[in-house]
Order: structure tokens, then C-alpha cells, then sequence
């Protein structure tokens, strides 16, 4: 069997595919960067030389789940009919976002660890980045006031807990609280 040789950028973003899944299960302070080079069959120390610290490849996941979501914002918002009304752009973005990020369950997890990790200086500089970008992309996007925004932001944050726990759909195992949010979430058109 013949092995093709990867190029950097392939390698790299194989290490990136690899550390948002080892992130995603056991945050920023507890994955270690040697269980990230065995997940991408690499060695640490290539690890290190391909981003340094473990710090600044956790940014470099961080920048990349938050560039996702502006893809799906930027995706959702086209959407939308060209005379559609804020609420409804808002929801043309809800929508997609629901498809396209809520169901790569590594994707919420990490976006939760960026918080999670934000006393980090470097993280919570970078979350709080990205955090005001989307909410003001959002804005831009939809011509939505102050309040709607806000009110999509706190949804979407709602959805990417329940998402992080385990709660996607209404299903037998769902307990009666998670079951009662999303179906008034799904009553709403969210």
C-alpha cells in the first residue's frame, strides 16, 4: 500500500480536525497535546512546531469554529427574502445556523470551552473578539434592533447547551425540561 505524502496545509488541518475533537471532550485545561498528535497520527513535538503552544492552537480551533458560524450567518442571511423583515432574516440565520453548526456536536462544545476558558487572557480576549463580531454581523445582517438580537443570541446560546448535553431533538430519553424548551423553541419557528 502506497502512503501519500500530506502537504503542511493538509497536516495542519488535520491537527486542527483533531484538536477541536480532543477540546471538545475535555476542554482547554485537561487535553493534552500528545492525545492530540496521536489523534492526527503525528508526533507532539510536530504538534508544537505547527502552532507553537497548546494555547495558540486552541485560538487557532477557537478562530476557526467562530469563522464557521460567520460562514453560517453570512450563508443564512442570503436566505432570507431580498424584502424580508429583521425578525425574519433573524430567522432565516436561526435556521441555518440550526442545520449547519448545531449538528457538529464538536462545534457548540468548543465554542463553550472558549468561554469556559476565558479567564485565560489570551482566550478570553479572543472569545470576546469574535463573540462582539457575530453579534455584530448579526445586526449588520438582519437590520434587527438592539432587543431581536439579543433575544437571538441568548436562543442560540440556549441551543448550544442543550446541543453541548446531549439535547438536539425531542426523543424518549429526553427528559421532561430539555423536552418542554425544544418544543416551544420548535413552536416559536426556532
Amino acid at each position: 500500500m502506497t502512503r501519500t505524502r500530506m502537504t503542511a496545509t493538509e497536516r495542519s488541518a488535520e491537527v486542527l480536525a483533531a484538536a477541536t475533537s480532543a477540546f471538545a471532550e475535555s476542554g482547554y485545561a485537561a487535553t493534552k497535546t500528545d492525545d492530540i498528535a496521536r489523534r492526527a497520527g503525528v508526533s507532539q513535538p510536530y504538534v508544537i512546531r505547527l502552532f507553537g503552544t497548546k494555547q495558540q492552537l486552541f485560538l487557532a480551533v477557537l478562530d476557526q469554529v467562530c469563522e464557521r458560524i460567520e460562514e453560517i450567518f453570512r450563508a443564512g442571511a442570503t436566505m432570507a427574502e431580498p424584502d424580508a423583515s429583521p425578525k425574519d432574516r433573524l430567522d432565516a440565520l436561526g435556521q441555518h445556523f440550526g442545520e449547519h453548526f448545531l449538528t457538529d456536536h464538536d462545534l457548540p462544545r468548543v465554542f463553550l470551552q472558549g468561554i469556559a476558558a476565558a479567564s485565560e487572557p489570551a482566550i478570553g480576549a479572543n472569545i470576546r473578539e469574535h463573540y462582539g463580531q457575530l453579534y455584530d454581523l448579526a445586526k449588520e445582517l438582519t437590520g434587527a434592533t438592539i432587543y431581536e438580537v439579543r433575544r437571538f443570541f441568548a436562543t442560540g446560546m440556549l441551543l448550544i447547551d442543550l446541543t453541548a448535553m446531549g439535547f438536539t431533538d425531542v426523543t424518549a430519553d429526553c427528559p421532561p425540561w430539555a423536552a418542554e424548551i425544544l418544543t416551544n423553541l420548535s413552536e416559536e419557528g426556532i
